[in-house]
């Protein structure tokens, strides 16, 4: 793994990869779980829970991108679940697959969870500005809590499905 110190789990996020770009998918495979949130605040089971168990169906069944085109989204449908879609190479045998098609146009943030809400706002200004209008939402948030605190950024690439 590149970019990575010997401690921290996370590869180092260059926010220049995902800032303002377009990027259109047609049947993107994914696996896919969910969780129970209030007010789209996580509840039991932890995340990393969750996202061990998808990247490891995902390197079981040896389905899982290079680290560095590694991507895991996040996607709210109500304040009271949380869907996470972990990108793969191939369809993952006892895993739920799905796969993801459109146009979507990203934007990376820096800072806490809690700006979530501002960010929505930047965004749809962001796309109102380029003649827009997002369909939904979906975030990559690029490295876990440690590892933002080690490197000194919490990155998080707003994907709006446009």
């Amino acid at each position: 793994m590149t970019n990575k110190p010997a401690n921290v789990c996370c590869p180092k996020f260059d926010p220049k990869t995902w800032d303002e770009k377009s990027v259109k998918w047609d049947k993107q495979m994914f696996i896919t779980d969910s969780m129970t949130t209030f007010l789209h605040i996580p509840l039991f089971p932890p995340i990393g829970k969750i996202i061990g168990k998808l990247w490891k169906q995902a390197e079981d069944a040896k389905a899982s991108p290079e680290l560095k085109d590694w991507l895991l989204l996040a996607n709210d449908p109500t304040p009271f679940r949380c869907d996470y879609y972990m990108m793969t190479t191939k369809k993952v045998d006892g895993a739920k697959n799905t796969t993801l098609s459109g146009n979507f146009m990203t934007k990376v943030f820096d800072g806490p969870y809690s700006a979530v809400p501002k960010w929505l706002k930047e965004m749809n200004e962001y796309l109102k500005s380029k003649g827009k209008t997002a369909k939904d939402f979906y975030f990559y948030y690029t490295t876990c809590p440690k590892c933002a605190k080690k490197y000194g950024h919490n990155y998080v690439v707003l994907f709006a499905q446009i």
